[in-house]
């Protein structure tokens, strides 16, 4: 165990470097800059900016100083976005909101996806089945923008204005749809997971033992068979959780909320290099962790289940 947990810290800072010199890369290929906007400004005042924020120098320099200031834990101040406010800081104050919604997004999703899922196997091949196929299948097929754009519709203005169109700022309402948004595609996925997995794990025979000692349904369900129908389903949760926790882009940006996920767009219009480099490096390090979290989890759900540097 302690091998491979070393074996996957050393991964990940690898695939942090990876990822932090190809986002360097890529950001500085795109054509424009932080301080070339709407207004127009001299050329002797555009070089003092990047010579005081260090872009005129070559890249390779540029890429040497960042990683230089990011493992004394700076990265860097906004150039645009919120000028010379520490990139820290920013991510402090708004990821909180973007966690908020995702957690709550979470909850539901993986509720109600396991709850639909084993009542999906359960009544295979009934009408209960067939709907819920039917509703999981649709709700994967529409992308994030499609679904909160027609719930912003139907649910937020016209006949039914129950809910607020925009922020945060009515309560618990005002939560309802950016969640229920955010979470609908993982819902659906982890119901039909879940009810594939569990269809498998019903056919094992200590589930039919279970069933010749006159067990109920229920019983069999969520007392033997759950635990290890979920573990495919957790092999999922991981990346979707990074993903949701991070407050969904699209959903921010519609439903115009301050979360981390619309500043990082709106950083990358902006050309906040800073503040690009921050937020994808910090978004990555949340993936990572949450799939070291989730192969952790492996072992409390299943202890037969062995990494590979442990002996069998």
């Amino acid at each position: 165990m302690g091998i491979y947990v070393v074996k996957r810290i050393f991964l990940a800072l690898v695939t942090i470097l990876f990822v932090i010199g190809f986002t360097f890369m890529l950001m500085n290929t795109v054509p424009g800059g932080p301080f070339l906007g709407e207004k127009a400004i001299s050329a002797r005042v555009l070089a003092e900016l990047e010579t005081k924020y260090g872009l005129d120098k070559p890249l390779p320099v540029q890429l040497k100083n960042y990683l230089v200031s990011l493992l004394h834990g700076d990265m860097g101040v906004s150039l645009k976005m919120q000028k010379n406010r520490p990139v820290l800081t920013i991510i402090g104050e708004m990821f909180p909101t973007s966690a908020k919604i995702g957690a709550i997004a979470l909850v539901w999703a993986i509720l109600a996806g396991v709850g639909f899922g084993c009542l999906a196997a359960y009544t295979r091949g009934r009408w209960e089945d067939s709907l819920l196929q039917v509703v999981t299948t649709l709700g994967i097929a529409f992308p994030n923008f499609v679904s909160a754009t027609v719930f912003l519709v139907c649910f937020a203005g016209g006949a039914f204005h129950i809910f607020p169109t925009t922020g945060l700022n009515r309560g618990a309402i005002s939560y309802v749809l950016p969640c229920f948004t955010l979470g609908l595609v993982p819902m659906c996925s982890i119901a039909r997971y879940t009810r594939s997995s569990m269809l498998d794990v019903l056919n094992k025979e200590y589930i039919k033992t279970a069933r010749a000692y006159g067990h109920s349904i229920p019983k069999i369900i969520f007392k033997y068979a759950l635990r290890n129908a979920l573990i495919p389903v957790v092999t999922y949760l991981g990346p979707i959780t990074a993903s949701i926790l991070t407050g969904g882009f699209v959903v921010e940006t519609v439903f115009n909320i301050p979360g981390l996920g619309r500043y990082f767009i709106q950083s990358i219009s902006n050309r906040d290099y800073p503040l690009i480099m921050g937020t994808t490096i910090f978004f990555a390090s949340l993936v990572i962790i949450l799939s070291f979290g989730v192969d952790i989890l492996y072992k409390v759900i299943d202890p037969r289940i062995q990494f590979s540097n442990e002996v069998s």
